[in-house]
Parts: structure tokens; C-alpha cells; sequence
């Protein structure tokens, strides 16, 4: 039986048409795809070839998806005769080279098509970790150039697969694969693949760097200002300025709170935030796994601010112990009844007024307030012990 005729390019045909349809897919141009490709086929031939790195321009690779297109040339030296050090990778004799350039002399470069079968047995190890590759860093630079302008903000995602054992999530965010690390998921959540989460883009590449590794989209369900995000879709006064967010702290899985403040003495921040019949804040809750939030008001004195804070708790008073921007701190004292209230359970409730004030703060059973716990440092007095 006759054996089947080679058409040209043949080889790579099935290629073609797959990295179109994958350069498609994650809506990365063809033209990027091709380039990091490219890159990837001459780093890996320059060193099956040993080429030096002053030698790099010697390997020549052109590839066009569209046009069908997938060349591979080696620039290789012309020398008068062979001898034992002769390299048929990189050196051709003067005879065969003015075959393909009739001006060629010894010494000068002629580019010299790489044979299909010759280019399987260079690259045939990795030809598929190649692609990957280029892949990949074409994918990386999508996320950078699409994704950049949403950095600090909140996405919808697919949970596309979720792994039995590490529980690692991958993500579709716009057509691109995203990883959600365990420790970024929400303690108690189990996510499902098909399942449409929103996240937090809390860091993204800035520069992009040919090759380089580190190129990511760092994405989070335990990012306190996802929960300021989500506020902001569910809350139209959030999202137009009305009603501001001026602070928010959370223990993932367990308890947020956010302080808000209204620009317009007619609306009311709480409300806008809760909205009616609690819709609002259900559907923030709903969306964090039925992590609970308290909304409480922001106020510019530090005093009514804490008391805010603290709520659900009642608070008889609070005392300002130290004011330096640095080392603030204060008392407060809350009726006997509402001592566990205010401190919360394993301190939860004190450790997010905390850090939503970024006072430091020590509650006292009015029962057990002694003369000492109003003692105060004076702002100025701080300053000067600074200085010194």
C-alpha cells in the first residue's frame, strides 16, 4: 500500500483550529497567544541547541494561528568542509548553503528551515508543556491588562471545581480560571461547582514580565471589604455616596461590623443599610454564608463611636484612657448584666469594636470600676514624652 503523502503543515493543522478555539474561549487575541508560544518554542530549542545567550536571534520561529502558519529556523553557519567538531544543528557546509542562499560564503549565516520530523525529536518531550506555557502566560496577561482596573473590588464567580482533599476552589472570573485558596474561603463554607459566589480581587499583577511566574489574580471570601462591596451592591445610598462606610472589621464565617455614616441629614444610614423588612442586610448575609453583621454609626467623637461599637451591648460609660494616634486606648464600663454581652463570646464582639475604632479597649463591670480606671494621659503630655 502507498504511503500517504505529507501535506506541509499538516502536523500542526488540529493545533490551529484548538488555539483558536481555546484563544476564544478565555477571550485572549490569537496574536498573544502566538507570541508566548513563540517565546516559549526558541527558549526551548536555543537550549536543546546550546546556543550561547548572545546567540539568541539564531533561532527563528514564526507562527501565525490564523493563517495557519508554524515555521521553525535555525540560522546556522556556513563552514567550508566538515570536521569532527562539525554540529549539523548549527552549522552547514558551503555546498548545501548555497543551495538556499547563492551569496553564501564561509563564515556568514544562512536560515535553514528545521525539518518537521527534526523539530518533533528536539521539542516532543515538552512540545505540550510549550504550549502550556505560552498558554499560560498569555493568560496571565489577559488577567493583568482586563482585570487591573478591579483590583479592590467585587466579582461574580463560578466555581468551576473544587478539589476532595485540599478543598482548593478554581474559579471562572470572565472566561479565565482563578484559583480561591482554602485559607481565602470562608470557614464552615462548602462551595459546589456550579455554584455563583462573589469575591474579592484583593491583589493583581501590575507590570507583566515575559516568563515571569508570579503573575496571579489573587481573589478572597475573607476579605473584610468584601463585606463593603457587597454592601454597596444590595445599597444604592452606599453606591451613590448618600451613605458611607467608614469602617469594617470581621472574623470571617462568624461576625462583621461596619460603621456608616450618612451625608444627608433626611436618610438615615442604619436603615438604608438594613433596608426593608432586613432585605438588604439578608442578602449581604445570605451571600457570606450567614456570617452575621452589625451596622452601627460612625460618629467623629471617639466616646459615642465606641459606644456605637460595642453594640448590642449597652455601655454606662466610656473613658478615653489615652489618646495618642499611636497607643489609643480607653475604659469602658457596662452594667454588670451586660458585662458578657459587651466582651462577647471567646471576645469577639470587644475585638471587632476594636479594630473597627482602632482603640484598644478594656471593659470594666460597673461593680468593679475602681478610682484608677479614670485615670487619663493628656494628648499633650504624650507628645512631649515623644519628642524626648
Amino acid at each position: 500500500m502507498a504511503k500517504r503523502k505529507t501535506v506541509k503543515g499538516e502536523d500542526y493543522g488540529d493545533i490551529y483550529e484548538n488555539l483558536a478555539l481555546l484563544a476564544q474561549e478565555k477571550g485572549i487575541s490569537s496574536e498573544i497567544l502566538a507570541d508566548k508560544i513563540k517565546y516559549a518554542i526558541e527558549k526551548s530549542l536555543k537550549s536543546n541547541l546550546h546556543f550561547d545567550d548572545d546567540e539568541e536571534s539564531f533561532v527563528i520561529v514564526n507562527i501565525d494561528i490564523e493563517k495557519k502558519i508554524f515555521d521553525v529556523s535555525i540560522m546556522k553557519e556556513v563552514i567550508e568542509v566538515i570536521d569532527s567538531l562539525y554540529e549539523p544543528e548549527k552549522e552547514i557546509v558551503l555546498e548545501e548553503a548555497l543551495k538556499i542562499d547563492p551569496k553564501a560564503e564561509v563564515g556568514s549565516r544562512v536560515k535553514c528551515p528545521i525539518d518537521t520530523k527534526m523539530f518533533k525529536r528536539i521539542a516532543a518531550k515538552n512540545a505540550k508543556d510549550l504550549i502550556k506555557q505560552g498558554f499560560s502566560n498569555a493568560e496571565r496577561q489577559h488577567l493583568s491588562e482586563i482585570w487591573g482596573q478591579y483590583e479592590n473590588e467585587a466579582v461574580s464567580a463560578v466555581v468551576t471545581k473544587v478539589e476532595p482533599k485540599t478543598l482548593i476552589a478554581t474559579l471562572e472570573i470572565n472566561k479565565n480560571e482563578v484559583i480561591l485558596p482554602r485559607n481565602e474561603q470562608i470557614p464552615g463554607e462548602v462551595l459546589e461547582v456550579g455554584q455563583v459566589i462573589k469575591v474579592y480581587i484583593s491583589g493583581i499583577s501590575k507590570e507583566y514580565k515575559e516568563g515571569e511566574k508570579n503573575q496571579y489574580l489573587k481573589v478572597s471570601r475573607t476579605d473584610k471589604w468584601l463585606i463593603k462591596r457587597l454592601f454597596e451592591l444590595e445599597c444604592p445610598e452606599i453606591y451613590d455616596g448618600t451613605v458611607e462606610i467608614k469602617a469594617v472589621s470581621r472574623v470571617p464565617g462568624s461576625r462583621s461590623k461596619i460603621a456608616v455614616k450618612s451625608n444627608d441629614p433626611n436618610v438615615d444610614a442604619l436603615g438604608a443599610c438594613i433596608g426593608p423588612q432586613k432585605s438588604r442586610i439578608n442578602a449581604v448575609t445570605k451571600e457570606i454564608n450567614g456570617e452575621k453583621v452589625d451596622v452601627v454609626l460612625y460618629g467623629d467623637d471617639a466616646e459615642e463611636f465606641i459606644k456605637q461599637a460595642l453594640k448590642p451591648a449597652d455601655v454606662v460609660k466610656v473613658i478615653i484612657t489615652n489618646p495618642n494616634p499611636d497607643k489609643k486606648s480607653c475604659k469602658v464600663i457596662v452594667p454588670d448584666s451586660q458585662l458578657s454581652l459587651a466582651i462577647g463570646n471567646k471576645g469577639q464582639n470587644a475585638w471587632l469594636a476594636a479594630k473597627l475604632t482602632g482603640y484598644k479597649i478594656d471593659i470594666k463591670a460597673q461593680s468593679a470600676v475602681k478610682p484608677e480606671d479614670y485615670e487619663t494621659i493628656p494628648l499633650e503630655e504624650n507628645e512631649s514624652e515623644e519628642t524626648e
